[in-house]
């Protein structure tokens, strides 16, 4: 409880006091964006190996809007983080600071990691949580049409259970809340998001708000065996 309170009085302060805005790095909208680019303190990150005990610490000022659980909210303000792939936490983590992603609520807590060590250990602790089975779902209306847009563009990339790939940086998906996805698609195919995969773009560019509902109501009710990711309990 007290370590709750902490990071909710944290969490609290960062929006009083969130400082400067945040940098701002030329994304997919411009014609030199290179996906992925290996550089900066990512790369830094990578290289290391990321200490979960310490880890556990840095979290604290994330628990207070993702949960200590690591399950977020499914309203989708928050995302679920629990058992994502490091590389990928690392990625949107430092394209947040660097002004690459914009996430306005998010840029005073992710600027309060001191160095690369820091971002690997915070991602290396989020990795263990135990991805959750009950996170926000769409209404299941559509999901034959999910399934069949799913398996014929995503499962490559995300595989079959939304396990993603961390040498690709592929996110998981299994656990991640309906409402959440269905911004981030939206977002991703209207050209919103700008740390984007050029390739992911050209695959959902052309689809209907339909098509992005039963595919997004699809993924949230992808899951992966329990002892496949995570080592806490769900909370």
């Amino acid at each position: 409880m007290k370590k709750l309170l902490t990071a909710a009085t944290l969490a609290l302060a960062g929006f009083a006091l969130a400082g400067p805005p945040a940098p701002k790095k030329a994304g997919i909208e411009s014609k030199d964006y290179k996906w992925n680019a290996q550089e900066g303190e990512k790369i830094e990150a990578l290289k290391l190996k990321g200490d979960p005990k310490r880890g556990e610490e840095a979290y604290e000022v994330c628990s207070a809007c993702h949960l200590p659980s690591g399950a977020g909210r499914p309203d989708g303000t928050f995302p679920q983080l629990a058992g994502q792939n490091s590389t990928v936490l690392i990625k949107q983590i430092a394209d947040i600071r660097a002004g690459l992603r914009d996430n306005p609520i998010m840029y005073p807590f992710a600027a309060t990691l001191t160095d690369p060590q820091e971002l690997a250990d915070v991602a290396a602790y989020i990795e263990t949580l135990k991805i959750p089975h009950d996170n926000g779902k769409g209404d299941s209306k559509k999901l034959d049409l999910g399934k069949k847009l799913y398996l014929r563009d995503c499962q490559t990339c995300h595989m079959a259970n939304g396990e993603g790939e961390r040498g690709k940086f592929y996110p998981v998906l299994a656990g991640q809340h309906y409402k959440y996805m269905l911004r981030q698609a939206t977002e991703i195919r209207d050209g919103k998001r700008r740390n984007a995969n050029p390739d992911m773009v050209k695959i959902i560019k052309t689809y209907s708000d339909d098509e992005i509902d039963a595919i997004v109501d699809y993924m949230s009710r992808l899951e992966m065996p329990d002892a496949s990711k995570g080592t806490k309990k769900k909370m």
